[in-house]
């Protein structure tokens, strides 16, 4: 029972440590603030060069503007120009290279790069050697990279005609960047020659991060190789695969250098691609509202298989392990 003094006395309560949800303190106030300085000339910076551009390009072509005749009128068409593309085979040809160029390359250096970076990934003598060789390929320009491939597939002197015909796989030597049959995988084959190294650098840095100490238990557990490969190497790979398809996703798309500088985006059509469609349609026919209207469709299929890439591929990041 209390004694008498103790009643008289007032009840204290002890501060509270925790504070509403939701509200911040004066302290991480001044640090979001100072933080929005800090990111505003980057943010500023992407606005001017990215979206200013995008908002510009949506606007023209809801125009019809055809710079090929003097004082030709600009007319408001709305979606008109859309509608066209909707029913443009060469668009449709242009949509149907480059997807098949994004999918076939996206495999095939998805599976050459995990080879070479699971072997470069580990320890032996000359391996800063060999890292450095497999660099070399995506260290050259683009254009370079074209003419060299150019005289690789030389339908008179080229390299790949030879190996072919010494070792009986052909009769004859071919055209190969001049052959409607054979054009478009003999840039899909540069291609991959060029970029899988790049592939292969984004996955090493993702195997690194990976701790040894997983695949130490899953070996003392009795797991395979390839039981480890799938059960530990790429689930905790997954953001990494996904950063690596985006990146590459997007090179393919805006692909324009390769493809005009090997072979010209032909013979016909057989490997023009969305964005050389597009720069055609702009700087030879001058036609900038139906060119706008291609880039702005571009961005559009672009960001929607994005999109798919990181609901199929996406790891959650920062949530506890509580929540999962």
């Amino acid at each position: 029972m209390a004694t008498p003094h103790e009643l008289a006395l007032p009840q204290v309560r002890e501060p509270s440590t925790t504070r509403p949800r939701g509200r911040w303190s004066a302290q991480e106030r001044a640090e979001a603030r100072f933080a929005l300085w800090l990111v505003l000339p980057a943010m500023a910076t992407i606005f001017a060069v990215a979206f200013l551009p995008l908002g510009r390009a949506a606007w023209l072509s809801l125009w019809k503007m055809n710079l090929r005749f003097a004082n030709t009128p600009r007319t408001w068409q709305g979606l008109d120009n859309y509608r066209a593309i909707l029913s443009d085979e060469r668009f449709h040809n242009a949509l149907r290279v480059t997807g098949t160029v994004a999918a076939a390359t996206l495999i095939a250096e998805l599976i050459l790069g995990m080879a070479i970076a699971l072997t470069i990934n580990r320890a032996f003598r000359g391996r800063g050697m060999v890292r450095a060789a497999v660099l070399v390929p995506w260290a050259l320009t683009t254009v370079v990279a074209a003419r060299i491939w150019a005289l690789i597939y030389d339908s008179q002197y080229g390299v790949f005609n030879r190996l072919l015909f010494d070792a009986n796989v052909i009769d004859g030597y071919k055209p190969w960047i001049a052959s409607p049959a054979f054009a478009l995988w003999a840039m899909i084959g540069a291609d991959v020659w060029k970029t899988t190294p790049f592939v292969a650098l984004l996955l090493l840095a993702g195997l690194q991060l990976i701790p040894s100490d997983l695949y130490q238990a899953s070996s003392v557990d009795g797991a395979t190789g390839w039981q480890t490969f799938w059960r530990v190497t790429v689930p905790l790979l997954r953001p990494t695969i996904l950063v690596a398809l985006l990146f590459r996703l997007i090179d393919v798309a805006r692909m324009f250098d390769l493809p005009i500088v090997l072979t010209g985006g032909g013979p016909g059509f057989e490997t023009e691609t969305l964005t050389l469609y597009t720069y055609r349609t702009i700087f030879t026919n001058l036609s900038f509202g139906m060119g706008s209207a291609l880039a702005v469709t571009t961005f559009l299929l672009v960001m929607a298989v994005s999109f798919l890439f990181i609901k199929v591929l996406g790891a959650p990041v920062g949530r506890a392990a509580g929540d999962r």
